[in-house]
């Protein structure tokens, strides 16, 4: 895959023109047959960054997020907890998902469960339109059914006899179901991909799709026996079959607009996926729209895979799971929100753990930007009272801060709509170093002592707390509750900033609010005599 560690910013989208209309962004569901772990936990902080950096500057955002809940692992789960499938979804949706979401100031605007009605009633809908075009077929098929993805495989997605994700071979199953004639639409989506090339993201997963496409792909089955599977939504033509949950989890895209009355933002849509199911949203679901006669969503944005720190799989077999709601509980939302984003690329799959996230923990968000804070607020108070100064003249180092200020936003949006999250949060970053570089270079305790210096004080008091300010706005979307609580201690609470090129903004006599530690350095633990050092600058990869 292409390297991308250039922080050059693409000049397309350094547009000043460039549109800031409606903005859809959706995050897979997730399957609702256990808890939620590092991987959905990554998924939603990701797709609600992105959101957050679109609200902030000025686009018509909506953010969909939500859970799967038919199909037959969820059934024979429920049954070996001795509940019913019902009480067993409710309790993994609310508690678990939208629980652990909520904790980490998920924003999204609305939380889909495929069990709601106004799910069910649509996808009956679909499927009748599309039964109705003669696209859906009754048959008899023989093949490999992979129990974990739900699906039938081929003998080529196979690697050493099993399908990657699942835990067990695939078995062999003979079976009547009705089936999506999705080999119809094969040649027009290779077509469609060829000609456009920003449909799949980052590349290297477009790729990956097209070798699908060049093969044959067959038709899909879109539906299981009742008598197998009771647990799903009927057929509106036959009710002794059920539909095949990805035929009726990919609709939550769509059944969530038409049920607020915003169908129109579909044709605006970022999916937010991971790697591992990547056919259903690649083949099968552009397939499922083009026969709905539906229009196509805008992108498909792929992630790869998070990591144990060793580089090796993560997974409970091997001892080596991260449990998200113990690192939120232990370290703050906001340190487990910044360090996911910062530590990982989408198309390669990236190292995580606690390790790694006590390291960033202690040089970014502790050294750099709350050790800025502590000091520029106690210098304010030791100096002026707490009260902030008008600046004087400013001299060539104050222009460059200010003019510094006025680009970042601009270069930070455009990382983001280039699916670089991790240079966008390192180019706001770089901005709070240089502040403190500032602050070393200008001295001012040294200014405080001659009446002489007082107003080349004052700028240098002045331009330290708005550029606090102005880094906040450029961090929000990876620490909201952070960014608000630190400008709450420079005065500002009540204030919300868009990310724009603005200086200036803070005025001046605002009182500054002593706080608490924005973000106290993690405490060494047993054995320990510090936190781990910094990990080493990583080349930034999309």
């Amino acid at each position: 895959m292409t390297d991308t560690s250039s922080t050059t910013v693409p000049d397309a989208a350094r547009e000043s023109g460039e549109a800031r209309g409606p903005f859809y962004i959706t995050t897979a569901i997730d399957y609702a047959n256990g808890e939620p772990h590092i991987g959905h936990t990554y998924e939603k902080i990701l797709a609600d960054a992105i959101a957050r950096y679109h609200r902030l500057a000025g686009f018509d955002t909506y953010f969909l997020t939500g859970t799967d809940e038919h199909g037959e692992k969820i059934s024979k789960a429920a049954r070996a907890s001795g509940r019913s499938e019902q009480d067993f979804v409710d309790d993994l949706a609310t508690r678990a998902f939208r629980g652990l979401w909520d904790r980490l100031g998920i924003s999204y605007d609305d939380f889909i469960r495929t069990t709601e009605e106004r799910h069910k009633a649509y996808v009956r809908e679909i499927l009748q339109r599309v039964y109705d075009t003669g696209d859906i077929y009754y048959a008899e098929y023989e093949g490999l059914y992979s129990v974990g993805a739900e699906r039938f495989v081929t003998e080529k997605e196979l690697v050493n006899g099993i399908l990657p994700g699942d835990k067990e071979p695939p078995e062999l199953r003979r079976e009547a179901n009705y089936f999506f004639r999705m080999e119809k639409y094969q040649a027009w989506l290779l077509e469609f991909l060829q000609q456009n090339p920003a449909f799949i993201e980052p590349a290297g997963y477009r790729n990956e799709v097209l070798e699908m496409l060049r093969e044959p792909i067959g038709d899909l089955s879109i539906s299981r026996p009742k008598s197998r599977v009771p647990w799903g939504i009927e057929l509106p033509w036959d009710d002794n079959h059920v539909t095949y949950v990805w035929f009726d989890a990919l609709l939550n895209y769509v059944s969530a607009l038409e049920a607020v009355g915003r169908p129109e933002l579909f044709e605006r849509a970022w999916h937010v996926i991971g790697k591992d199911i990547l056919k259903p949203h690649a083949v099968f679901w552009p397939t499922m729209l083009r026969a709905a006669g539906l229009p196509l969503y805008e992108k498909l944005v792929v992630h790869a895979h998070i990591l144990a720190e060793d580089g090796r799989k993560m997974g409970k077999s091997l001892g080596n799971a991260i449990d998200p709601a113990a690192l939120v509980t232990e370290y703050g939302p906001d340190a487990v929100r910044y360090t996911l984003l910062r530590e990982t690329t989408l198309a390669s799959d990236s190292p995580y753990g606690e390790n790694i996230l006590r390291s960033r923990l202690e040089s970014d968000l502790a050294n750099d930007l709350g050790n800025l804070l502590s000091r520029t607020a106690s210098m304010v108070q030791k100096y002026r009272g707490g009260v902030l100064p008008a600046p004087g003249e400013q001299t060539e180092r104050e222009r460059g801060v200010e003019a510094r200020a006025r680009a970042l936003p601009g270069e930070v949006l455009a990382f983001v709509r280039h699916l670089r999250v991790n240079q966008a949060l390192e180019a706001g970053m770089e901005f709070v170093r240089d502040l403190n570089r500032y602050i070393a270079e200008q001295k001012p305790w040294e200014l405080a002592r001659s009446e002489e210096t007082r107003e080349r004080l004052d700028t240098v008091l002045y331009t330290a707390v708005e550029g606090l300010r102005v880094a906040s706005v450029l961090l929000e979307a990876a620490i909201p509750t952070k960014a608000r609580e630190l400008r709450a201690q420079l005065g500002l609470s009540d204030t919300r900033y868009a990310l724009a090129g603005d200086w200036g903004l803070t005025p001046p006599g605002t009182t500054l609010q002593p706080g608490a530690v924005l973000f106290p350095k993690p405490q060494p633990r047993e054995g320990e005599e510090a936190a781990a050092p910094a990990p080493a600058r990583r080349k930034d990869r999309t």
